[in-house]
């Protein structure tokens, strides 16, 4: 691997470790502020700097039915997935969310398959197997007190929006033959605004905004820009000198960026089952995602 390849890895293990660690900022978050606030607000700061791309000339090239996928998109990666995570992270951990997040390699593997009929091979089988067994081993763990009735729910709502985000990826598939990246982004947050005002404005105004402290709302500033913009602008970079083969590696980043947010700022202790899950969602992105490195045939 050559320096300018080095470089670029790097641009997409950032954008993975910003993925991850917003799984425990938004924990963090929503302990204070109502997640269709939280949600809400994500938005905003995100189409405050996504603002500019809105421009006529530009959306009036827009076809019908980009427009309709977009809205799909919109509904499912931005609407459905802010909802969805936000409020699993309320109700399980950091370190949970995170090994289920990162299983959506393999869901977009599995969807792809039921959805557009495109066959896996063994070795993308063998990660969709990982990661289902990763998703049970941490949902059967403790299953049998209160507290581990909440996490299952929450766990639950982690993987569908772990649903909608692979959703979002296969829809994107059509769009960025003839839309750029960014134009995708913006046009889809801000159908995900439009979605989330009539859930976030009866809060906006009934929130006592003076009782959260202001590093909560630095919190929210930050996740708005990172989840929205900068992890977005990370991975568009380096995927593009990356081999994608060996960009999907990178996405075992995430679940130990949250992990690691969970222990340190949120007092988590992982078990045993989280280890297990998370070797095997490890396993499973690695062996999906790296090239059998195939030895050329000797000339005789």
């Amino acid at each position: 691997m050559d320096s300018s390849l080095n470089r670029y890895s790097l641009f997409l293990i950032a954008a993975m470790l910003l993925v991850g660690s917003n799984v425990g900022i938004g924990k963090s978050i929503v302990a204070f502020v109502p997640v269709p606030l939280f949600a809400l607000l994500r938005f905003v700061i995100a189409m405050a700097v996504l603002w500019p791309l809105l421009r006529v000339s530009k959306l009036r090239r827009v076809k019908a039915g980009e427009w309709v996928n977009l809205f799909l998109q919109a509904l499912f990666g931005t609407f459905g997935f802010t909802l969805l995570m936000l409020n699993g992270v309320h109700r399980t951990s950091a370190v949970a969310a995170g090994v289920i997040t990162s299983t959506i390699p393999a869901v977009v593997a599995l969807f792809s398959w039921i959805f557009l009929k495109e066959k896996p091979d063994g070795r993308a089988l063998a990660s969709i197997a990982l990661a289902i067994a990763g998703v049970v081993v941490i949902n059967l763990a403790h299953a049998d007190n209160a507290a581990s009735a909440n996490s299952f729910a929450g766990n639950l709502m982690v993987l569908g929006a772990v649903c909608c985000e692979s959703l979002y990826v296969i829809l994107s598939r059509r769009l960025t033959q003839t839309l750029a990246p960014i134009d995708i982004c913006a046009y889809t947050h801000l159908f995900g605004l439009l979605l989330m005002l009539p859930l976030g404005v009866s809060a906006l105004f009934a929130f006592d905004y003076m009782s959260t402290p202001v590093s909560i709302w630095a919190l929210v500033l930050w996740y708005g820009l990172s989840a929205s913009i900068f992890s977005f602008w990370l991975w568009m970079k380096g995927i593009r000198h990356v081999p994608g083969s060996l960009a999907g590696v990178f996405s075992a980043v995430l679940p130990v960026a949250a992990a690691v947010y969970g222990i340190v700022f949120l007092d988590e202790r992982p078990t045993l089952a989280h280890g297990v899950a998370l070797a095997c969602v490890i396993a499973g992105i690695a062996l999906a995602s790296l090239k059998v490195r195939r030895v050329p045939p000797v000339a005789s």
